[in-house]
């Protein structure tokens, strides 16, 4: 998924400079905090550690759920008439599942009715989010899901699972330029070709993680993990409004919503890190509950934060530092201009005083 801040060609960059403060084998527990669509924390997993992951928006905590606390084969036992898995080996399940949801016949739910060009036609605002075809294909997967976890036929694994793949696909396939802030005018190749279900990654591992959905600065409090990882909003971006499609496909809650672009309330979701205004507050508070041994700050020179905020505050929880990698701009519209191409990553640290 193309991501706003995403650290994916980070990765190694982050790997190599904790390396280089936290000693080999020292630590069990990795918390990050900001997860986003959890591509540190997979990372992370990966390398043996025991994963601790949050964000406040939902569809965020659905991805983490699969590629963070999902480590096992799924069963789908109450699916084996349905689906007719009887014949099938656990670790082909969850295939045979997926190909069974994406032959589903289109049904014209809150995606097709309020995000496609069909179901729109003629209202106030006329949207092209998705093809028509994909729409209905995105609302036939999406209320079957529903009906399955309601009705006992999943679990609470197997129904993270299958919402997960389906945002990662829609993803793919949605008539944007990245971000949900607008839709395309007319439909871009991607957009045009109906998308087949194919199932997200499963990182099969012996380790427990787990998952929260939570305000980063009221479950700081309630954790203690050795490695706290923290990559937070950098500027005044919401993500609630950037991805409110994304949103609202998995919680399928049917909102109320506004505008051209169809977006739901997220007044619940805003962050403080996106204001200039609290974000330096909130960043103290979250330092200053922070019960672990390192702290890691991915953060970029464009921030609201100042280096020297961070400095002052990080150097107060024990011994500061930072290195730092240059690395190109995420860029959500190729027509835009920006200022410079590049940007600098600050990956802050703290060997934090007992």
């Amino acid at each position: 998924m193309n991501y706003i801040g995403s650290k994916l060609s980070l990765l190694p960059f982050l790997e190599e400079s904790i390396n280089k403060i936290v000693p080999e084998k020292s630590c069990h527990t990795f918390c990050d905090l900001f997860a986003g669509t959890g591509i540190v924390g997979s990372y992370f997993k990966k390398k043996g550690y025991s994963i601790i992951a949050n964000d406040l928006q939902y569809y965020s905590f659905v991805l983490n759920k699969q590629y963070i606390e999902n480590h096992k084969y799924f069963e789908f036992t109450n699916l084996d008439e349905i689906v007719n898995l009887q014949n099938f080996p656990i670790n082909e399940r969850y295939i045979k599942v997926c190909d069974y949801l994406s032959n589903l016949q289109g049904v014209k739910g809150f995606i097709f009715n309020n995000y496609s060009s069909a179901g729109t036609k003629n209202s106030e605002f006329e949207r092209m989010y998705f093809s028509d075809e994909n729409a209905l294909k995105c609302d036939a997967i999406r209320s079957k899901i529903e009906n399955w976890h309601k009705n006992s036929k999943i679990n609470d694994k197997e129904y993270y699972f299958l919402i997960a793949s389906l945002l990662e696909v829609v993803d793919k396939h949605a008539n944007t330029a990245s971000v949900y802030g607008a839709f395309l005018k007319k439909l871009k190749s991607s957009a045009q070709k109906t998308f087949d279900f194919t199932p997200a990654k499963l990182l099969i591992n012996d380790q427990d993680h787990i998952v929260y959905n939570m305000d980063a600065n009221k479950l700081i409090k309630q954790i203690n993990p050795d490695i706290l990882y923290l990559d937070p909003p950098y500027n005044e971006r919401q993500y609630a409004s950037n991805y409110h499609l994304l949103e609202t496909i998995a919680k399928y809650d049917n909102p109320v919503i506004k505008g051209k672009t169809g977006l739901r309330d997220y007044k619940e979701q805003k962050s403080e890190y996106c204001s200039k205004s609290s974000v330096k507050k909130a960043f103290a508070d979250l330092i200053q509950n922070a019960k672990c041994k390192y702290i890691f700050l991915s953060y970029n020179n464009e921030g609201l934060l100042s280096l020297e905020d961070i400095k002052e505050i990080m150097s107060k929880k024990g011994k500061y530092g930072f290195f730092t990698q240059q690395y190109n701009r995420f860029k959500a519209d190729s027509k835009r201009e920006y200022s410079a191409n590049n940007t600098t990553e600050y990956l802050h640290w703290c060997i934090v005083e007992s």
